[in-house]
């Protein structure tokens, strides 16, 4: 190992355990070693010192032994630069130096930091888990850990856009003499959240370590991975190498270091801790190189590589398989622009919403009947003669025809356009079927983006996606309000067609369920088994869907597995189903029950939009979903409740699903259904509302909607099992769940 790379991260190591020490210090005088620690939202305590040493770091106390085991890692500075054939001790001064940082991390929120923009600090296990199903499912294949900034803005600015359009999750932390590439985005203007790939820490360096922290949830989430001593840890290490596809950028050479060293102590040592978890660094300086392999897939170290070429090797020593996708249009595209926004004063124009009518429509055609890459438009386009900043009224028509298309295909085609047309930069899009939400920024506009450009995409990306099933697609455009009142009729008519079709289906009626792997990437354990009545947890994907995508690629994700013979009817059990779970998890799990949370439930990935939950006092069940954070009547927010079912464990009491599951004829049916549900979030019994009441009124129960609890009404047991006593809630007289 380059001797400069060694001595510099022992003497940054020892920097940062000395600062953790003293900080530690401080706050144990001015709190006290009772002064509760914590990161917000999250089952995991401090994530990476839970990884690495199965400490549960509560209290100030708690940081003691942690950072006392840093110290023991730290091997002594030499006082010259040390040569070493091999990377032990730089890797121990590594790890020694993100236990330090995580602790410095955790302290400035016991302190009382807040993170300001552009900054969001520490990500939370919601976050993780709902981003995590683009990790699974290839829509971002890695991450870049961005260390420092560019010599100028615009530099800055082509780095992020360069690493979006190929899907790659950009986190960035702390900085080049002063300044950070988040600083130098905020300063043009550039979104930076996590819908847009774009995630700034923090502008210390210590903040890097919440990437690490966020590669170790991966694992712990995904994985399956336990916490616990050095088998555990190296097991977290060598997941994250093969599994968490990440590299590190090191951007700009620090002012007052030594000419040979070109970056800070405190850079390298961070640097030596992120190889330990088998991700690279690569730079646009002339840093000491480490090209053998070794710990990483390839180099370790890779430096001085030109601005315009830092990702294409980033991707080459990270052995990424990335998918870019050519696209004929005036502004980037890629899935790293899907989340961003466009907000009013920056809008040119907007379509659908609250102020005028927009539909979405695929429709399969015989062959003769489409003309391939053919794009129309009916009524004036964008810079026609309007007001900047108005609504124009927009109907999107796809017609395909393909001698393998089926009509059950296109929902799944017509589903896409949401993610197609947000990968267009500066390109707003929420929303389907007759009620999207379409807007185009004023740069996207000034670069050149028309309508005609909604199409290029469409007929780009849908050819690119369902090759195997398409031969032809055109588009066609009616901005006309007149001309699309009468196609709009008809689409309406389709849809409730289609909900017809889907809704009539039972899973008794039907041979064969379909399975779905896709986050067998990061929870090797984990099947869904996906019927007409029940969708994957992540609520994606509908028998129908994965009918429709395995036709489309018989080697995909979703497989059929023919039931064979009924074991049990009531609890959803059946013997080809359980052979298929035995044989795809390598016999660790041998069957599941379908319609049960108690008897051999369904495992977790970790991706589900809703948790439900045993509240055996009640004798019911709470259903929390994703996006609520506070405490539950459980005692467990959604993140410690994922925290401990995700990962492919089967824990009876407790099972992921997926929202439209809730109202589905077989939800926990086994268990008592729709009756034992007692509680959940105001926004969840809202969101669900129409669906939630014809269901109950299906079941001769309406009256229940307004016995379900929501926080307004209890946010402890006590207080839940007082409010079901005085609504007379049917589920305090059922049979006793367990």
């Amino acid at each position: 190992m380059s001797r400069i790379i060694a001595t510099a991260a022992i003497r940054g190591a020892h920097k940062y355990v000395a600062e953790a020490e003293t900080k530690l210090s401080e706050a144990l005088e001015e709190k006290g070693p009772e002064q509760e620690v914590v990161f917000p939202n999250t089952g995991f305590y401090l994530p990476l010192i839970l990884s690495m040493t199965g400490i549960e770091v509560k209290t100030l106390s708690d940081m003691k032994e942690p950072l006392e085991r840093a110290k023991r890692l730290l091997p002594q500075v030499p006082s010259e630069h040390l040569w070493t054939p091999y990377l032990g001790g730089a890797l121990d001064a590594g790890m020694a130096t993100l236990i330090a940082q995580e602790i410095i991390e955790a302290l400035k929120l016991v302190n009382g930091y807040q993170p300001e923009p552009p900054w969001l600090g520490f990500t939370d296990d919601a976050t993780l888990r709902q981003q995590g199903i683009k990790l699974v499912d290839g829509r971002m294949p890695g991450f870049a850990a961005c260390v420092g900034a560019l010599p100028t803005n615009e530099e800055a600015v082509r780095l992020a856009q360069e690493l979006q359009t190929r899907n790659i999750l950009v986190f960035m932390a702390s900085h080049t003499n002063g300044k950070s590439m988040a600083e130098q985005l905020a300063e043009e203007g550039v979104e930076m959240n996590w819908d847009t790939f774009l995630v700034p820490y923090g502008k210390d360096t210590s903040a890097a370590v919440h990437a690490l922290n966020f590669a170790c949830r991966a694992g712990l989430t995904f994985g399956g991975i336990k916490a616990g001593g050095m088998k555990e840890a190296r097991e977290m290490l060598l997941y994250n190498k093969e599994r968490v596809h990440a590299f590190v950028l090191a951007l700009g050479a620090d002012a007052g270091v030594d000419e040979d060293q070109v970056i800070s102590d405190e850079k390298y040592a961070t640097a030596a801790g992120a190889i330990n978890f088998g991700f690279p660094v690569i730079s646009d300086v002339n840093i000491p190189q480490i090209l053998p392999r070794g710990i990483c897939t390839y180099e370790h170290v890779v430096s001085g590589i030109p601005r315009d070429k830092l990702v294409d090797k980033a991707i080459e020593v990270r052995d990424l398989e990335i998918k870019v996708s050519e696209v004929d249009i005036p502004v980037p595209f890629g899935a790293g622009f899907e989340g961003e926004s466009v907000r009013k004063p920056d809008m040119y124009i907007e379509f659908g919403g609250k102020y005028s009518t927009a539909f979405e429509l695929v429709r399969g055609r015989p062959m003769d009947e489409v003309e391939d890459r053919k794009i129309e438009l009916i009524g004036p386009d964008v810079d026609g003669d309007f007001e900047v900043g108005g609504s124009m009224p927009l109907a999107i028509l796809v017609e395909v025809a393909g001698r393998e298309f089926k009509e059950d295909f296109e929902t799944v085609v017509e589903r896409r356009i949401h993610e197609f047309l947000s990968w267009a930069s500066g390109i707003f899009h929420m929303g389907q079927r007759d009620i999207p939400w379409i807007r185009i920024s004023k740069k996207s506009f000034e670069k050149g983006f028309r309508i005609k450009h909604f199409g290029e995409i469409l007929v780009a990306k849908i050819h690119e996606d369902f090759s195997s099933i398409l031969d032809k697609v055109q588009v066609t455009f009616i901005t006309d309000d007149d001309k699309i009142q009468e196609p709009l009729k008809g689409a309406k008519e389709i849809y409730h067609e289609r909900d017809e079709r889907i809704g009539d289906m039972k899973d008794e009626d039907i041979d064969t369920y379909y399975s779905c792997i896709l986050c067998q990437t990061y929870a090797p354990d984990h099947v869904c088994i996906v019927t007409p009545q029940r969708l994957g947890l992540c609520g994606a994907y509908t028998w129908l869907d994965c009918r429709a995508a395995y036709e489309m690629d018989p080697l995909g994700p979703n497989q059929p597995v023919p039931k064979g013979e009924t074991l049990d009817p009531v609890y959803g059990q059946w013997k080809g189903v359980n052979e298929y779970l035995a044989r795809e998890t390598d016999g660790k799990l041998e069957k599941f029950s379908a319609y049960s949370m108690i008897k051999d439930p369904m495992t977790c990935c970790g991706c589900f939009e809703c948790i439900t939950a045993i509240l055996p006092e009640t004798n019911g069940v709470m259903i929390v979903n994703r996006e609520y954070t506070e405490m539950t009547p459980i005692g467990m927010t959604f993140s410690t409740m994922a925290g401990q079912i995700g990962g492919g464990r089967q824990i009876p009491g407790f099972i992921g699903i997926g929202k439209v599951y809730i109202t589905s004829e077989k939800f926990i049916s086994a268990d008592g259904g729709l009756e034992r549900v007692v509680w959940m979030p105001t926004a969840l019994k809202e969101e669900i509302k129409d669906r939630l009441e014809k269901r109950l009124k299906e079941i001769g129960k309406p009256e229940l909607m307004d016995k379900i609890a929501t926080e307004e009404d209890a946010t402890t047991s006590a207080e839940l099992v007082e409010y079901l006593q005085k609504a007379s809630h049917p589920a305090l007289k059922l049979e006793p769940m367990m």
